[in-house]
């Protein structure tokens, strides 16, 4: 079956900031902030989805409820709000700043232009920090909880 949070339309809910920091340049900051909202809500939905389900797989084992819920509010934390976030910002702020440094062009275009980058570059972020996020998850947390069934590693 399916994955709503993951193989659906729904998880373009999990990048609705990254569209509000390409739009940053256009749009009041309240906007903005509103699309972290909206990716956050994305974040808790899945992270409680996952902690149904782990309940309904394992009803005896409340630790692994519990690392179902934090494993994937973590890596959706990371993977789908504060890592692309603040990659999109950064690269929205330095277009923004290169284009008045070496054009022309009145502010609108300046704006709009940084606006198509930003939103031109979501996709091609999304697979390098998720792998990203896999490698640290796996790397560092993952390592308190262990598979499934093993003890965690030291």
């Amino acid at each position: 079956e399916p994955d709503l949070y993951r193989d659906t339309w729904v998880r373009y809910l999990g990048y609705a900031n990254e569209v509000g920091e390409s739009f940053r340049p256009l749009v009041p900051v309240p906007v903005v902030w509103a699309s972290y909202g909206v990716a956050t809500a994305y974040v808790t939905a899945d992270a409680v989805d996952k902690g149904r389900k782990a309940a309904a797989a394992h009803a005896q084992d409340p630790t692994r409820v519990g690392v179902a819920v934090v494993d994937t509010f973590v890596w959706q934390s990371l993977a789908s709000v504060a890592i692309p976030g603040f990659a999109i910002n950064r690269l929205c702020a330095a277009s923004l700043a290169l284009l008045g440094a070496l054009t022309r062009w009145p502010l609108p275009v300046r704006r709009w232009t940084t606006t198509a980058l930003g939103l031109a570059a979501i996709p091609l972020i999304i697979t390098p920090i998720d792998r990203t996020v896999d490698f640290l998850m796996d790397s560092s947390l993952r390592k308190l909880y262990g598979t499934p069934g093993e003890p965690p590693t030291s």
